[in-house]
């Protein structure tokens, strides 16, 4: 199935919390010499335009950047990530939002290297017309967890992977544990991010765990609940990422911005904001 579209869902909630844990992430391990891979397996369009489009039907992006647009008491690292998206944008209004691979694009270095992946034809257009002449980047359109194997390990022994299926289909969550399982135990040593959905059904609430017993090293799971769970068990009310061997610095940040996030873009005040930080 290749029906899910990002842009419907651009800049929301979920959106904030992945990017500003993947600015972060990349902030801090491009501050080191070496060069750095960044593997992007589900990476959309690039970015999407807010005010017209999927992102206009569902106006998702106001409960998400467009709470911290204007804000005037934001957190340093959350300023740097609006920064960040502010680049992106011609003026004061807020009329498009970067997706992983344009957040990527404007950290690392030229040393760096992206590889980024997308199956909807409509969306691996977009991608390759934003990224595709940049010479840091190679754009397929193909399976971004079967072609993982053959990037890991990196020549420079350094990666930052970004796993963010749509979950359209229960067996998404059997695959995205066998594949990064495989990736790290070909390179233990790298930086694995995986986005999840904060669902009431059983493959959404233990996929946090599995990922997470997968390594040895530090690990952190992150969530951001904007509503409570709902009475019916249908929707999505929050997300999270499991992070294995995330750079140092992140906890510090996580501390800082999670209490922040949830009084932001949480409903009726009804957010909530929680991380565990072991193994180190």
């Amino acid at each position: 199935m290749l029906s899910y579209r990002h842009g419907f869902h651009a800049g929301n909630h979920a959106d904030v919390l992945k990017h500003l844990v993947l600015s972060e992430a990349l902030r801090y391990l491009v501050a080191k010499p070496a060069p750095l891979r960044y593997i992007d397996t589900h990476a959309g369009p690039g970015g999407c335009a807010l005010g017209g489009g999927f992102s206009a039907r569902t106006g998702e992006f106001l409960g998400g950047i467009g709470r911290l647009w204007a804000a005037a008491d934001l957190p340093e690292p959350l300023r740097r990530y609006r920064e960040l998206v502010g680049g992106f944008n011609a003026g004061a209004a807020l009329e498009r939002y970067p997706g992983s691979p344009l957040v990527a694009s404007a950290l690392l270095r030229a040393e760096d290297r992206g590889f980024l992946f997308e199956l909807h034809p409509a969306d691996a257009t977009e991608l390759d017309a934003a990224l595709g002449s940049d010479r840091r980047f190679r754009v397929s359109r193909a399976d971004g967890l079967a072609a993982l194997r053959g990037l890991v390990p990196p020549p420079g022994r350094r990666a930052l992977v970004l796993v963010d299926p749509p979950y359209e289909r229960d067996e998404e969550y059997d695959a995205v544990v066998e594949a990064v399982d495989d990736a790290r135990r070909r390179f233990p040593g790298g930086c694995y991010a995986v986005w999840y959905p904060v669902l009431a059904k059983d493959a959404a609430r233990f996929l946090p765990e599995r990922i997470l017993s997968l390594g040895d090293g530090t690990r952190t799971r992150i969530e951001l609940r904007v509503a409570p769970e709902p009475a019916d068990g249908w929707g999505m009310f929050g997300s999270g990422l499991a992070v294995l061997n995330p750079p140092w610095g992140l906890k510090a940040v996580l501390e800082e911005c999670l209490p922040y996030l949830a009084g932001a873009l949480g409903n009726d005040g009804a957010g909530r904001a929680s991380f565990s930080w072991d193994g180190d």
